[in-house]
């Protein structure tokens, strides 16, 4: 996927499904209506991402799912983190069908960011700008394998690139990562604008 504009620093980035009709719905129902059911489905569909990402990576090791933190306040309206909830089932189907893989909820909030429903590109990044951090002894967890940042959904890439940052910064330019850093990044879905300029 590749929104247009491009923000500085988001990885390669693979969705399953453009966030429309059916697939908005379930993802929807997940998120803001406690329809925690869906979450196996919906990680079934986050590790075909995975899988589609890290074909094209040859390095060694587990696939680490990092997934992009909710705000506090968010997780205790809905009662649950639903992209922590996606990572861990897609982390399962992953080693289901014999890909290592683990999830690392290392991702933490430094300050509080305004809603992002309604910004544009622009502004998200600017709303966005080194509000994420990698928690306190995160970054020695990130060593061992190859980091795939994941979302439930793509819209600007702002949110994306901004993990991806924090987690570059973390690990350090030292190169103790095969990928120096985030190998790439997985969604269940992403904005139809982005499919369409992958069409052309």
């Amino acid at each position: 996927m590749r929104p247009s504009p491009r923000p500085a620093g988001l990885p390669a980035v693979h969705a399953v499904a453009p966030y429309e009709n059916a697939v908005r719905a379930v993802l929807l129902a997940h998120k803001e209506r406690g329809a925690l059911g869906l979450a196996g489905p919906l990680g079934r569909a986050l590790a075909t991402s995975v899988r589609a990402g890290t074909g094209q990576v040859g390095a060694a090791g587990p696939l680490l799912l990092v997934p992009v933190p909710s705000a506090r306040s968010a997780t205790a309206a809905r009662g649950h983190d639903p992209v922590l909830r996606i990572a861990r089932a897609a982390a399962g189907e992953l080693r289901r069908t014999g890909r290592p893989a683990r999830v690392l909820p290392v991702l933490r909030q430094r300050r509080a960011v305004a809603d992002q429903s309604g910004l544009g590109a622009r502004r998200r990044r600017a709303n966005l700008a080194g509000a994420l951090g990698v928690a306190g002894g995160g970054a020695r967890l990130l060593v061992p394998g190859r980091v795939v940042l994941v979302d439930d959904l793509l819209t600007t890439g702002s949110t994306l690139a901004e993990a991806a940052r924090a987690v570059t910064e973390a690990l350090g330019s030292d190169g103790r990562l095969a990928c120096r850093g985030v190998c790439a990044a997985a969604v269940v879905s992403a904005s139809p604008s982005a499919f369409e300029i992958n069409r052309n």
